[in-house]
């Protein structure tokens, strides 16, 4: 089913190789990872480096959620700006969260080594420039950069061969990878060293001495430890869901010249911000595909159809070389409240559970990183990154932004005493989808493109927000925690959800339509 409707550049692994195999019911790793992506495989791939018998379970198989939705931007110039890191984690922990994703970057580099194409490994130059042509924010990065230890220069002329990005902040040692590719590596170097891959969907975790995943067919996994890398936690109701939230991010791929935009990283600082890479050899005669991504939007709320139009003006606009856009997708960025991913032992007590969550747009960095924390805290060995990484710390310096957000989800709940977004089905076209009121019920409908009515209780089965239409993704979407839901199933596309929409007699809403 995958996590969206949109086709990103990069190839699923199913087309590429992967293997997964059918869940037998004697598999009794030493741990358990569920999820399988980038941070699963990661982790896989280093446990077992370890010696450790592992198995990694996941709903749909390696890279069907949101890895291969990124745009792979390998950086250690993080995108909260380090005058924030700093004031949220101190100055020791600023320099630390560099040192940590410039760390995951030589660990990609040394991996990649040898392999064909290196895939599409390549360290290159990051630029920060101002989105309105003012420095002064700049100028604050730039001492925050430094003093976290970043290799950091300011350039008055800007990024060049791009006039209207000036002036600019260079980053040395920043770097972009082909995601389907590196992914595909990842899978290939864990099962060959023993590393099993099944698909199976998870929907409760108990932990304890030896911690059990209870399956949604009815069967159990147990394991020494278990290891939850699935984009959001699905087994805590609360514990971790206050500290963070979900966006949505748009990308666009256009062709251009191989040689007429530098290949670089490059960000604007704006609110939302812009993030551009440059992708040789997938353009086509000769030429390559500039990745433009941005107009990022909390999931399930303010959905704009237009994102994909403004994407493809604004770099027209910056780049005239654009010659047609052949792609376009979002993905979902799960945004911690103080910047950094949360990466260690279960916040809510569970004995030999462990998760990795909070990509904070940085998902290939910190989801790399992640698994060589993860495997040393499996092992008991010490880390430095551990402190503050650690799931359950406590966020003081970072109090505005979670009141601020949590503030946010409480309005959410409103929606429950409004009315809905159609009055009748007569004004549902094919291919949409809209909430509407049925009593005390919220009931959210979808007409296929062939006329078929589809309607499920708009409730979201995480806490009960009701959830909204995305025309984008053409998926329902919960404002609160971000949890998806397919338009034609209800079936889950994105946690914290477990459990499917429930189901709703559609002959019920065509009764009150007829009325």
């Amino acid at each position: 089913m995958g996590s969206a409707r949109t086709h990103p550049v990069w190839e699923q692994l199913a087309e590429t190789g992967g293997s997964v195999e059918v869940l037998p019911g004697d598999v009794a790793p030493d741990v358990l990872v569920i999820g399988a992506g980038v941070a699963g495989a990661v982790t896989a791939l280093r446990l077992a480096q370890d010696g450790r018998k592992v198995v990694v379970v996941d709903r749909e198989g390696p890279g069907a959620g949101e890895t291969l939705r990124t745009t792979a931007h390998l950086a250690s110039a993080l995108d909260d700006r380090f005058y924030h890191l700093a004031r949220w984690h101190g100055e020791d922990g600023a320099r630390l969260a560099a040192e940590s994703h410039a760390a995951a970057i030589d660990w990609i580099e040394a991996f990649v080594d040898g392999r064909e194409n290196g895939c599409g490994f390549r360290r290159v130059p990051g630029y920060l420039f101002p989105y309105d042509g003012d420095d002064r924010r700049l100028r604050r990065e730039l001492d925050a950069a430094r003093a976290a230890g970043l290799e950091v220069e300011y350039l008055e002329d800007g990024v060049p061969g791009v006039p209207a990005m000036r002036p600019a902040l260079r980053f040395a040692r920043q770097a972009r990878i082909e995601m389907d590719v590196y992914l595909h590596a990842l899978v290939d170097a864990a099962q060959g060293l023993g590393v099993r891959f099944f698909r199976a969907e998870v929907t409760r975790v108990d932990g304890g001495a030896r911690p059990v995943a209870r399956l949604k067919d009815g069967g159990t996994l147990s394991a020494g430890a278990i290891v939850i890398a699935t984009n959001v936690p699905f087994h805590e109701t609360v514990a971790i869901h206050t500290k963070q939230a979900a966006y949505r991010s748009y990308v666009v791929a256009g062709r251009v010249p191989a040689d007429a935009v530098p290949d670089a990283l490059l960000w604007d600082d704006g609110d939302p911000y812009h993030y551009v890479r440059l992708l040789p050899g997938r353009g086509g005669d000769g030429e390559a595909l500039l990745l433009v991504g941005g107009e990022d939007h909390k999931t399930g709320q303010d959905e704009d159809p237009t994102a994909y139009v403004r994407l493809q003006d604004w770099t027209r606009a910056m780049f005239p070389a654009v010659t047609e856009f052949t792609h376009d997708w979002s993905g979902q960025i799960i945004e911690p409240n103080d910047g950094l991913a949360f990466i260690g032992r279960d916040p809510g007590g569970e004995d030999n559970v462990y998760i990795v969550t909070g990509d904070s747009g940085n998902g290939v960095t910190h989801g790399t990183l992640a698994g060589l924390l993860l495997a040393d805290l499996v092992a008991d060995r010490a880390n430095p990154w551990a402190a503050l990484y650690d799931p359950k710390r406590k966020m003081f310096r970072g109090i505005g932004e979670w009141l601020r957000e949590n503030a946010n989800v409480a309005v959410q709940y409103a929606d429950w005493i409004g009315g809905g977004d159609i009055r009748t089905l007569h004004e549902l076209a094919p291919g949409e989808g809209a909430v509407l009121r049925h009593g005390l019920h919220r009931v959210a409908v979808y007409r296929t493109g062939e006329g078929t009515l589809c309607a499920h209780n708009a409730r979201c089965t995480h806490l009960g927000c009701a959830v909204r239409w995305s025309a984008t993704e053409k998926s329902w979407n919960c404002p609160c925690h971000g949890s998806r839901f397919d338009a034609q199933t209800g079936a889950v596309l994105n946690g914290p959800a477990v459990r499917p929409l429930a189901p709703f007699d559609p002959a019920a809403v065509d009764d009150r339509e007829r009325a």
